[in-house]
């Protein structure tokens, strides 16, 4: 080989080895586009940033399979530095007044829970613990629905899977709820009679402890495609203010944890989402949950980003003090 061509042969490996190929798994009624990052260059390549952006615009759910070690989430964190410059999304958020932008999510196994609990008075209380920390089972719900603005999108890199089978994540498009709700469900859901309480582990502001809001935004026709329609909900932390709230909410509910929702929720098993997988997700637009996880040993990262106003007009949301 002639030293002119080094170059050139150098230039086209490097391209194959930042080649970005999407694919789908398909069920019933979703699809989970897969995308391969083969080494961390791909965070910084423009073909491959805008084939992630695309694919969480258009279909909301994404899954990178990293074909390296990341320890340190570091494509995560350049793959959304990128989207911000440029696609425009917003900066990853806080999630706490004591945590920054990733937070490890590793279960405490429930006899430590009970060892906890029973440990002398005088022991310090622990911090409160994120219900994703435990090794419960995390019911339907967005992330940071207790938000005014609300990350728009969060992501998951699976460190440690859960090796026993459990920990299954599942997700839900919220379109296919909000086409089995009533006409005056979704009115009522659409306006703000709900008091949304923040969980303590999560509060930032001591003077911020709930919302007053909506739950669901339906976007006007001539919005940017893929936003319609908008949920916020985690059942454990709303409260309806009026019964007409109360009756929307219980259609809602029924709705969610009926037999016919089940044919159109896709499981993610930790076969699906191994070692190295990050799975990004529209925040609005999905419901996720989670099993009860059964290795102690099971450790995710997690990244919120690009926080907006819930409404679509940006108006601001009611926001109270106070414990209650």
């Amino acid at each position: 080989m002639s030293i002119q061509n080094r170059p050139l042969r150098a230039a086209s490996k490097l391209a194959r080895s930042l080649h970005t190929s999407a694919s789908f798994r398909s069920s019933r009624n979703a699809s989970l586009c897969r995308i391969n990052a083969a080494n961390m260059h791909c965070s910084q390549d423009l073909s491959h940033v805008l084939s992630v952006h695309s694919n969480l615009i258009s279909h909301g759910l994404v899954n990178v399979h990293l074909g390296f070690s990341d320890d340190k989430s570091q494509y995560l964190q350049q793959l959304i530095l990128q989207l911000h410059k440029r696609h425009g999304h917003g900066l990853p958020i806080d999630h706490s007044s004591s945590r920054g932008w990733f937070w490890d999510v590793r279960p405490t196994p429930e006899e430590q829970v009970q060892i906890n609990s029973s440990a002398k008075s005088e022991t310090p209380s622990p911090s409160p613990r994120a219900r994703s920390e435990t090794m419960m089972s995390f019911p339907w719900h967005t992330d940071c629905s207790y938000e005014a603005s609300p990350p728009r999108f969060f992501g998951l890199h699976v460190l440690q899977p859960d090796r026993c089978g459990g920990g299954v994540l599942s997700v839900l498009a919220v379109e296919n709820l909000v086409k089995s709700l009533s006409p005056s469900s979704k009115e009522i859901l659409s306006k703000p009679y709900f008091r949304i309480a923040v969980p303590p582990e999560f509060v930032k502001n001591k003077d911020e402890r709930h919302i007053t809001g909506s739950l669901l935004h339906e976007v006007s026709s001539g919005a940017v495609s893929g936003a319609n329609p908008w949920l916020r909900f985690r059942e454990d932390v709303v409260s309806p203010l009026s019964p007409e709230a109360a009756t929307a909410l219980a259609d809602f509910k029924d709705i969610l944890h009926g037999p016919q929702i089940q044919e159109k929720v896709l499981h993610l098993t930790p076969e699906d989402l191994p070692q190295g997988s990050v799975i990004l997700i529209d925040n609005r637009r999905w419901l996720h949950a989670r099993n009860e996880v059964k290795d102690p040993g099971r450790h995710l990262r997690r990244v919120r980003w690009d926080a907006i106003p819930f409404t679509a007009d940006g108006g601001v949301e009611t926001v109270a003090g106070g414990a209650g």
